[in-house]
């Protein structure tokens, strides 16, 4: 089964019966656009973004130690989603490929794999967070009066990990299929659902009393539960591929190698990222009180700038990776390029607004002229920075789809550490620059990134590399 590019215009539409020619497959390609994929992923980011700051919000008007409490516990959750991404990554790349070559077989496979793979782990870690929740919160230094609020939380979400193991498995499989729209609106429902609980079991509501963190842990599962029954719902309806223990006898290692080669370094970096700004973080905690605040509302601000152009990487990422398994390679280089120039120009478009717009956008938080004044510098800065991101945030998943991961991951964790971390301590206490020299060293980092990533792609290297058989 081939999902017709006017899918994406009808998500709940697809074509039944066997893969098409590859001729007909390479005409489809032509047509995929990424623009239009880029939104229904664009909304889906910022629904998740939305998640754990909308718990923390409903939960700040129930009490500042339970916003603490579930903030502290959500720093292991997050590198859990971190941990489990990693396969799903691998999974889409994998799909994506096999149905540009026709191969459905493979495809069956490659989802089966995943599946099984990414429950696995979600089965460990559920285990692990349950049982364990003392050693993780020791390892955060969670203080006594928030502790038994912060165990609750990473208790009961933490048992339901290998739920949401299952869920991203078939977002991916969604992803590779560019059904992305049925991805979105399964978020949505999941955001409803979650958003309406908290509402009656955060404060109570007629007989069901006021739950607290309780309440926020009772929405957030129930969310998830029914969030992965209707994605599977979607999943047996509109996508013809079954998942088979057939597919494990005898058990297929090269297909578990190549998720592992693709989603393990990608999964590194990544947590080695958060480490990093983790580290920068301690940097900017010795520079005073109006430093700090100024960094934390750069950052949220940050965040909402690039989340488009990390959408656009995604489905530029998926389309890649189909493109390749036709073996029209040269259409995977000018898609890339011209993806590469639309992002460039949102990103800098989207930041120097911003920039323009500084007093406004930071007096929504503060009405402190030092934090207005920093952040306004810190702005100017940011739009090179956010500039050089979207490079590497299109470049670094084109080559991931192309199966070239060693260079990404490399580049990555030397730059990231020596020229963004340790950057960031001269520039910022060593010279004494404060918060622009944090800024200046990791605006370095993306564009140094950014022209690494260039040569790279221009080498035409990552052409020599094949995922499939």
């Amino acid at each position: 089964m081939l999902l017709c590019w006017d899918a994406l215009e009808r998500p709940l539409f697809i074509f039944r019966g066997n893969f098409q020619k590859m001729s007909k497959i390479k005409e489809k390609a032509e047509q995929l656009s990424v623009f239009k994929m880029t939104w229904p992923i664009f909304i889906e980011i910022l629904l998740q973004m939305m998640v754990g700051n909308v718990d923390q919000f409903m939960l700040s008007r129930y009490s500042q130690h339970s916003v603490a409490a579930v903030g502290n516990a959500n720093q292991i959750i997050n590198i859990v989603i971190i941990a489990l991404s990693v396969i799903s990554m691998a999974a889409t790349i994998l799909i994506a490929q096999y149905r540009g070559a026709n191969n459905k077989e493979k495809v069956a496979e490659v989802c089966t794999v995943a599946l099984l793979t990414n429950l696995t782990i979600g089965g460990i870690i559920s285990a692990a967070l349950f049982l364990f929740d003392d050693f993780f919160l020791h390892l955060l230094g969670v203080p006594q009066e928030i502790w038994a609020d912060a165990s609750l939380f990473l208790r009961y979400i933490g048992l339901f990990t290998i739920v949401q193991a299952a869920y991203v498995s078939f977002i991916s499989f969604f992803r590779g299929y560019s059904l992305l729209k049925i991805t979105m609106i399964t978020s949505i429902i999941m955001n409803v659902i979650n958003i309406t609980g908290n509402c009656f079991l955060i404060h109570g509501f007629g007989p069901i009393p006021p739950l607290g963190v309780l309440g926020v842990t009772i929405s957030t599962n129930s969310s998830k539960v029914l969030g992965l029954l209707i994605i599977i719902y979607f999943f047996r309806k509109y996508i013809d591929v079954k998942l088979s223990k057939k597919y494990l006898t005898p058990f297929p290692k090269h297909t578990l190698f190549k998720i592992l080669y693709l989603g393990l370094p990608s999964g590194g970096e990544a947590l080695s990222y958060h480490i990093s700004q983790m580290v920068i973080m301690r940097f900017v905690n010795v520079m005073g009180i109006v430093v700090i605040t100024t960094k934390v509302y750069a950052y949220i601000i940050a965040n909402c700038s690039y989340v488009y152009t990390q959408a656009l990487a995604m489905a530029t990422q998926i389309i890649v990776g189909f493109l390749i398994g036709t073996g029209n390679l040269d259409a995977v280089s000018t898609r890339v390029w011209k993806t590469i120039r639309f992002g460039v120009l949102i990103s800098g478009t989207i930041t120097f607004v911003l920039y323009l717009n500084s007093d406004l956008i930071y007096g929504i938080f503060t009405d402190n002229p030092e934090v207005l004044e920093l952040g306004r510098h810190i702005f100017l800065i940011e739009i090179f920075l956010e500039m050089g991101r979207a490079v590497n945030m299109i470049m670094v998943m084109s080559l991931q789809a192309a199966g070239d991961i060693k260079w990404p991951v490399t580049t990555g964790l030397i730059s990231m550490w020596l020229t963004a971390t340790l950057g960031a301590y001269v520039f910022g206490i060593v010279m004494d620059y404060g918060l622009i020299g944090v800024w200046l060293a990791m605006c370095l980092d993306e564009c140094l990134r950014a022209i690494v990533f260039i040569y790279r792609w221009r080498s035409g290297g990552w052409r020599k590399i094949k995922l499939m058989e």
